[in-house]
C-alpha cells in the first residue's frame, strides 16, 4: 500500500466533539495483553508527534507553514487525549508499568528481527536486554504491593526473568551516542522503526517519571527513580542513531510516515472491535496529515517525498510472544557493554578506568533499588518473582554471573550463589 495514494481524511473534518474525543476505556479484566500494548505505544507515538511539532514551529519563520503545524499539531493532542484515555481508571499504575515492559520487550523484539541495518538491530537488541530486567523487577513490586501475578497482565506472552541487571545499566550518558544512519542511503524502514522506538521509550520515561511517586513504598519510588534514568539513557541512544542532516522537513515527513504506519499496523491486528475503529479512524486521519507533509516537502525542497519515505507500507508495531528470540539474545549477549567508539564489547574486555563505572559506584552506592526488589521479594517469599519455563529459570544463576560486572557493584547486589538456592524451591504454583 502507498499511503501517498489513498484519500484520507481532510483536515478541516478532523476536529470532533467532546464526546468523540473521550472514549469509554478498554476493560482491564478482559482485554487482550496486545491491545493493551497498542494502546501505550500510541499514546507515546502522538506525544512525541505533538512534542516535534513544537520544536518545529519554534525553529520556523514561515508564518504560513506555522498555521498547517499548529493545526495538525492541535488535532494530533486530541487524538493522544483520546489513546491515552483508554486505559482504565482501575488499572493501577504497577499493572499499567508492566504493561509498558512487555511494549518495550516485545517491540524491540520484533523491531529488531525486521531490521536491515545490522548497527541498529544491534543496538535494539542491547536495549531490549535492559527492558527485560525491568520488567523482572517491576514483577516484584507487583506482587509484594499488590498481590498481582505479572501474568495477569503479561497473559504468559513475555517472560518475567533476569536480564543484564538493572545496576549495570547506568552509563556515563555520552557513551550512549550512537552512529547515525546515513539519510541518503538508509531504508525507510529503519527511519520508522527507530522513530517508533524512541516514541515508546520517551513516552515509558515520562509516565516513571509522573507517576512513580504514587505509591507510598520508598524502595518502589526508588526504583522508579532508578528505571526512569535508564530509560532517558536509551532515548538517547536510539533518537542518536538519526542522521542529524535530516531537514525539519524531512523529519515532518517521517513523523507523519511513522504514525499511518503504526495505525495501520495496530488497525490489521486489533482484536477489540472499538479500539479498532479508533485505530482506522485515526489512520484515515493521519493519511491526510502525510498528504499535507508530502505537498509541503514537494513545495519547499523540490523533491519526491517518496525517496524519504519509499512507495510501500512499513509494518513497525506487530505485537505477538517473542519468547525464543528473547531468550537466544539473553544467553548470548547479556554480557555485552557500550564501548567508548559507539560500538559494542564484552565485560571482560573493559578497561579500568570505563568512564560507566564511576557512574554506577556513585548511584548505587547507597544500594541499588533495582536489587533491593529482589532481596524484599526473598524476605518475603523467600525467592523471587519469576515466571518463564522452569529450565530457562533454572539458568538464573548462570546468567547473572555472566552478564553482572564484578567492579562497581552495589553493596546490597543479589549473589549468584542466593540465586543458586532458589533453585532447590518449588516451582511458584501461587502465581498458576
Amino acid at each position: 500500500m502507498n499511503f501517498l495514494e489513498e484519500k484520507g481524511i481532510p483536515l478541516e473534518k478532523q476536529i470532533r466533539t467532546w464526546h468523540d474525543i473521550v472514549k469509554r476505556p478498554y476493560n482491564r479484566m478482559e482485554t487482550d495483553c496486545y491491545t493493551r500494548t497498542r494502546q501505550i505505544l500510541m499514546n507515546g507515538i502522538e506525544t512525541e508527534a505533538w512534542s516535534f511539532k513544537h520544536c518545529f514551529v519554534r525553529k520556523s519563520p514561515d508564518s504560513e507553514l506555522n498555521k498547517l503545524l499548529v493545526n495538525i499539531r492541535r488535532i494530533e493532542d486530541m487524538q493522544q487525549t483520546t489513546i491515552n484515555w483508554l486505559c482504565p481508571f482501575n488499572q493501577s499504575v504497577l499493572d499499567t508499568t508492566l504493561g509498558y515492559e512487555q511494549v518495550a520487550v516485545d517491540l524491540t523484539a520484533w523491531l529488531a528481527q525486521n531490521e536491515p541495518d545490522d548497527y541498529v538491530k544491534e543496538t535494539f537488541n542491547f536495549g531490549l536486554l535492559e527492558d527485560f530486567d525491568h520488567l523482572y523487577r517491576y514483577s516484584q513490586f507487583a506482587y509484594l504491593i499488590e498481590e498481582t501475578d505479572p501474568n495477569d497482565i503479561l497473559q504468559h506472552k513475555t517472560d518475567v526473568l533476569i536480564g543484564r541487571p538493572t545496576q549495570n545499566h547506568h552509563n556515563e550518558n555520552s557513551i550512549r551516542i550512537r552512529k547515525p544512519y546515513d539519510k541518503d542511503k538508509t531504508s525507510p524502514i529503519t527511519k520508522v522503526n527507530i522513530l517508533t522506538l524512541i516514541s515508546g521509550e520517551q513516552q515509558t520515561h515520562n509516565f516513571y517519571a509522573e507517576h512513580g511517586f504514587m505509591y507510598g513504598n520508598t524502595d518502589l519510588k526508588r526504583l522508579y527513580a532508578e528505571i526512569c534514568d535508564v530509560e532517558e539513557e536509551h532515548v538517547t541512544m536510539y533518537e542518536t542513531l538519526i542522521d542529524p542532516n535530516e531537514t525539519m522537513l524531512e523529519k515532518w515527513l517521517i513523523h507523519e510516515f511513522t504514525e499511518v504506519c503504526n495505525y495501520y499496523n495496530c488497525y490489521k491486528d486489533e482484536t477489540d472491535k472499538k479500539l479498532k475503529l479508533i485505530w482506522e479512524e485515526f489512520m484515515q486521519m493521519e493519511i491526510g496529515h502525510l498528504k499535507y507533509a508530502a505537498d509541503t516537502f514537494k513545495e519547499y525542497e523540490k523533491r519526491d517525498p517518496e525517496e524519504i519515505i519509499g512507495t510501500n507500507e512499513v509494518l513497525p508495531c506487530h505485537f505477538e510472544s517473542q519468547k525464543e528470540y528473547v531468550t537466544n539474545i539473553l544467553e548470548n549477549e547479556v554480557d555485552k557493554r557500550l564501548n567508548k567508539n559507539q560500538d559494542y564489547t564484552k565485560i571482560k574486555n573493559l578497561p579500568e578506568d570505563w568512564k560507566s563505572y564511576k557512574v554506577q559506584e556513585t548511584v548505587s552506592k547507597d544500594g541499588a533499588p533495582s536489587e533491593q526488589a529482589i532481596r524484599l521479594s526473598v524476605k518475603s517469599i523467600g525467592r523471587d518473582i519469576a515466571c518463564a519455563d522452569e529450565k530457562l529459570i533454572k539458568k538464573q544463576p548462570e546468567l547473572l554471573e555472566k552478564g553482572l560486572e564484578e567492579k562497581s557493584q552495589a553493596p546490597n547486589t543479589v549473589v549468584s550463589d542466593k540465586y543458586k538456592k532458589f533453585e532447590k524451591l518449588p516451582p511458584l504454583d501461587f502465581l498458576k
